[in-house]
């Protein structure tokens, strides 16, 4: 438990740092162009080199890496503050912003590995991903304010420099916890049979391959939603009710998660999956209904209350299907799929919104995201479940 309360302020950095980089360029720059392309080469650094660093961690062990990642990751934030209060051009803030997010350690990832190296095949498990997913929902809805916080009551650098602080502060905590940090995989000198995980084999199988397009849906659902609601109350007069909407999904998302978490630790993760997708694709249909906030507000509720049931039961799902010798990788490359999902669907449900397709075509992607990602779940849950040999190999 000591390690999961280490990594909490490093979530909470880590959910800081986009918005806190934002405030930081336009504040000294006035230009919220720039301040979006240095955000954006942070958000795909972390989203490319992530997967590659945790390759490492697994290799290596958590303590031998986590060190020199966060002296780079400091040094590269005090590079990028430094060029933006200097003035230097796109070009080198933009550089400075790739390296800051090419060194951010995967907070989730970190403490998802220790749980499942600890409770691996425990029925426990389930309520510690349960726990994961309320964490990480806290520190996304609290980062961003206090980065924003920071950064206009103090100065623009503040909330960059006090994400950096809670990342590096809670790395090199999370770095000294070695008891609970997995066993390194790297193979020993002269074994030739230990490492094999590292191939192919030990990561990319049909059963992960379905599981990345889970929170790849995931994603795009969570980057529709948020355009989509804004759009939404924008169109009704109520712009600044979306915070208040999108919460409302939040707070459903995070009391279900919780109740998962406590209620269903027999249940068998590769059955659970499937039907909850098809839930929340159905679910998805409410706020297409929607004529007013309040009606929204309503039709979010039983959507937001089948994310965090997914999200736990995807988490468990990827502790029981890959090697443990990749795991950190394994939940890098979700929580990556899961950022690219996002980014994708921001963007494109940004331009149907603006088109022709209104707040009602942005809420229509998701659905049909989602219901498609739950068609392949149906189709690949036996390769799921676990492998039974027949009587006759048993005998």
């Amino acid at each position: 438990m000591a390690f999961f309360l280490a990594a909490a302020p490093g979530r909470v950095g880590v959910a800081m740092s986009g918005l806190g980089i934002v405030w930081l360029v336009h504040g000294e720059t006035g230009s919220f162009g720039a301040a979006g392309l240095v955000t954006g080469a942070f958000a795909v650094a972390e989203t490319v080199v992530g997967p590659q660093t945790a390759r490492l961690l697994d290799r290596y062990g958590q303590p031998r890496v986590l060190v020199p990642l966060l002296c780079a990751h400091a040094g590269a934030l005090a590079a990028l503050v430094a060029l933006v209060l200097a003035g230097a051009p796109g070009a080198a803030l933009v550089a400075a912003g790739l390296a800051a997010g090419a060194t951010v350690p995967q907070f989730g990832a970190l403490s998802a590995a220790r749980w499942s190296a600890l409770l691996h095949g425990r029925p426990e498990l389930t309520p510690a991903f349960a726990l994961e997913t309320l964490a990480n929902e806290v520190a996304f809805l609290v980062g961003p304010a206090l980065a924003v916080l920071a950064a206009t009551r103090v100065h623009p650098a503040a909330g960059t420099a006090a994400a950096g602080a809670l990342v590096v502060g809670a790395g090199l905590v999370l770095a000294a916890l070695r008891r609970t940090a997995p066993v390194p995989a790297a193979r020993p000198a002269g074994d030739r049979t230990a490492g094999a995980a590292h191939g192919a084999g030990g990561l990319w199988t049909r059963d992960f391959a379905v599981l990345l397009a889970v929170n790849l849906a995931l994603g795009v659902f969570f980057g529709s939603t948020q355009v989509s609601v804004s759009a939404f109350a924008d169109a009704h007069g109520a712009a600044s009710a979306a915070g208040l909407l999108y919460g409302v999904m939040s707070a459903a998302s995070l009391l279900a998660g919780l109740a998962y978490g406590r209620w269903q630790r027999d249940a068998v993760p590769a059955a659970r999956l499937p039907l909850i997708l098809t839930l929340l694709a159905c679910t998805s249909l409410l706020p297409l209904l929607a004529g007013s906030p309040w009606q929204l507000c309503l039709a979010l509720l039983l959507p937001g209350a089948c994310v965090a049931p997914c999200v736990i039961v995807s988490s468990t799902l990827v502790a029981r299907t890959v090697d443990r010798s990749v795991l950190t990788q394994a939940f890098t490359w979700t929580n990556s799929a899961s950022a690219a999902g996002i980014a994708v669907a921001a963007a494109a449900v940004g331009r149907l919104v603006d088109g022709a397709g209104g707040a009602r075509g942005g809420f229509a992607v998701p659905l049909v995201v989602v219901a498609v990602t739950a068609g392949l779940a149906w189709a690949g849950r036996r390769a799921a479940e676990p492998k039974r040999l027949p009587v006759e190999a048993r005998l």
